[in-house]
């Protein structure tokens, strides 16, 4: 997937930044380069291969240190929403800003 000017200009545009012809030449390279590397990355052939639980894993056996997945602070909902200006329900009452 190659990019084009019209690209990085409308990218430019959605992102409010102004590019200059330069930049915008720079940009489009980059970008290429960027996607040419995940191209390559997609081609490559995963099958079989197990997922790492970490990137050392490769090279040497790795434990992970994992903790039990509790609460570890109590529940102060009640107390966070009282300083809220509208709640309903438990959640947080907010102006529109999207038409």
């Amino acid at each position: 997937m190659a990019l084009t000017y019209d690209d990085i200009g409308r990218i430019a545009h959605l992102a409010r930044l102004e590019l200059n012809p330069e930049q915008s030449e720079r940009m489009l390279t980059r970008l290429n380069d960027f996607f040419g590397i995940v191209e390559t990355m997609c081609a490559v052939d995963t099958q079989g291969v197990e997922p790492l639980p970490h990137p050392y894993a490769a090279i040497q056996d790795v434990a992970l240190r994992l903790r039990d997945d509790v609460a570890s602070e109590p529940d102060a909902r009640e107390a966070n929403q009282r300083s809220a200006p509208a709640v309903e329900d438990g959640l947080y009452l907010v102006p529109r800003v999207v038409e």
